[in-house]
């Protein structure tokens, strides 16, 4: 915390404390003036009481206003400071461990607790301590045997009560975050996968699964209901046995009417501030099971090392060498998913990794781009390391089109400019020119919102949004991950010419199933099982035994032609 905020937080507590000791010197003055007039007496007599009630109630007003002002504004920069932290401890590279719906848990229910814990914890107690004390010095100045009366009461109400609701509570406050976890991530899953869900006959059981969990949370809160039903109960029953004995001990000690009615008035209004402490003592609860799982995400490793002084990045143009890479996701994972791979990428030069699912092409992209750490080999850039420098750094040089890109609910245009915030129209029509796709952002418009996730658009509408995208960030490395996957045929192959043909003379990383207009590429590397199985020109590999003659030799069939160049390989071979 910021010393500005714990600034606010002084002034909020001052502020709360201020009002309570106001509404207690309000209820005693007003005991003081009411008994005291009933035994008419001058009016000179009761002109300070007169003006201290007056002053105590606008003042116990004045100082509520200032206490919510300050104390919520310092409750939602908290919330807002959290929730940004929490965002940068998601922005390095991690293992996922969390769900998307349990982290929109965390974001937004787990972080108000840190709301909650200076509005409903924090300020509450300070301002029931200073009420508290002002109440007991009262009792001691008119009669010392019922201020210790009052003080007991307000032990009992403002400390034992809330520790015992805390102990009772947290058994199954630790358990609610979970479940709300659990509940959204099957909601979600209700949302997401709707149409799945029907096509396969599968809506009843996800419906029932996400009745369960929602069935398994009520059952939580309702128990937690009870331990607050338990603590506002308990404290009322305290206030009042406290009021009676004080009014007994006043009586039998043979003070006055006003005493009396000053201490009873003043002992009932003591434990206003006080009979919350309860109910915080039970938030308290939740809120540590909280701020655990935001600081289990804060605290989750990395999954790369960021050096400890970053080196420069050197002077363009760029050319990336790749030596022997070892690249292995998990410790006890059997085969690295990239073993011992080297190629180079001088500037200008394209070349294709192609390979079957699983071959470790998308895990090279990700060690190039500084997401995963590489378990030995290097990756070097004009000879510097980039283990050496900042991911960010390394990112600004090689990126581009990722595997299922994410498209978000907001404009096209706004989707666009995630790659360059800074871009005119005129810079990004020239992007969706690249990417063939001007004509139907002249037919919706820059201004037409997108779906969720791209539900909106078409498959090759969105991987040409996400190919618009890559080419206004303009990387001097581009690298291109499956930009045609999950395509018809005939939008797959115009994707790729599309492609292909924007990339000329672009430095150029492509991953891909498909090998038509390959013939284009400088360099094809064919990877299997993480190795290097075959490397070279499209001409050579078609004409070599293998998986890349295969996989040709299967997109030409499935194209209606024949595979004639396999009969030349095989005349040269006989030869």
């Amino acid at each position: 915390m910021t010393r500005r905020m714990g600034m606010r937080l002084a002034w909020a507590v001052l502020a709360g404390a201020a009002a309570d000791l106001a509404g207690l010197g309000l209820i005693a003055a007003a005991a003081w003036l009411i008994t005291r007039a009933a035994e008419q007496p001058p009016l000179a007599a009761l002109s300070v009481a007169i003006v201290a009630t007056r002053a105590f109630a606008t003042g116990k007003g004045v100082f509520r206003y200032a206490e919510r002002l300050t104390g919520h504004d310092v409750a939602l920069r908290a919330q807002a400071g959290t929730r940004e932290r929490l965002y940068q401890a998601l922005i390095p590279p991690r293992q996922p461990r969390h769900g998307g719906a349990d982290l929109l848990s965390r974001m937004v229910d787990d972080t108000d607790a840190v709301q909650d814990l200076l509005v409903r914890c924090l300020l509450p107690a300070a301002a029931a301590a200073a009420a508290g004390l002002a109440a007991v010095v009262i009792g001691l100045v008119v009669l010392p045997v019922a201020a210790l009366v009052l003080l007991a009461g307000l032990v009992v109400a403002g400390v034992l009560l809330p520790a015992g609701t805390a102990a009772a509570a947290r058994r199954w406050s630790a358990r609610i975050a979970p479940a709300r976890a659990a509940l959204a991530g099957r909601v979600a899953d209700l949302v997401h996968g709707s149409a799945d869900l029907s096509a396969y006959g599968a809506g009843e059981q996800a419906l029932a699964q996400a009745r369960e969990a929602d069935a398994a949370l009520a059952a939580l809160e309702v128990r937690q209901a009870r331990v607050h039903a338990a603590a506002l109960a308990g404290g009322t029953l305290v206030q009042g046995l406290t009021v009676a004995v004080v009014v007994l001990l006043a009586q039998s000690a043979g003070a006055g009417t006003v005493a009396t009615a000053v201490l009873a008035l003043t002992s009932l209004v003591a434990f206003e501030p006080v009979l919350p402490l309860a109910a915080a003592g039970e938030r308290l609860a939740g809120i540590s099971a909280a701020l655990r799982r935001l600081r289990d995400v804060r605290t989750e490793p990395a999954a790369i090392a960021e050096p400890a002084d970053p080196a420069p990045l050197p002077s363009g143009p760029f050319t990336v060498e790749v030596h022997d890479l070892v690249v292995r996701h998990s410790a006890d994972q059997a085969a690295p998913a990239v073993d011992r791979v080297s190629l180079t990428l001088t500037p200008g030069k394209r070349v294709a990794l192609v390979g079957p699912s699983g071959a470790g092409k998308s895990s090279l992209l990700a060690a190039l781009m500084r997401l995963v750490e590489p378990e030995s080999g290097t990756v070097t850039v004009n000879g510097v390391d980039i283990s050496r420098l900042d991911s960010d750094t390394v990112r600004t040089v090689m990126t581009g089109l990722t595997q299922d890109p994410y498209v978000f609910q907001t404009t096209l245009r706004d989707n666009l400019r995630l790659a360059g915030p800074e871009a005119d129209d005129a810079r990004l029509l020239h992007a969706v020119r690249d990417a063939r796709l001007d004509q139907w952002v002249e037919r919706v418009g820059w201004d037409a919102h997108l779906g969720e996730d791209g539900r909106t658009v078409s498959g090759g509408q969105l991987q040409r949004l996400a190919l618009a995208r890559a080419l206004l960030y303009d990387p001097p490395v581009l690298l291109l991950d499956e930009p045609a996957e999950a395509l018809d045929e005939e939008t797959a192959d115009s994707l790729m010419a599309d492609l292909l043909d924007v990339t000329h003379e672009r430095t150029t990383l492509l991953v891909t199933h498909r090998l038509k207009g390959l013939e284009q590429v400088d360099e094809i590397i064919v990877l299997e099982d993480g190795h290097v199985v075959q490397r070279g020109h499209h001409d050579d590999l078609v004409r070599a035994d293998g998986y890349y003659r295969d996989l040709w030799e299967s997109e030409v069939l499935a194209g209606g032609q024949a595979p004639a160049s396999r009969s030349r390989g095989s005349a040269s071979r006989s030869s």
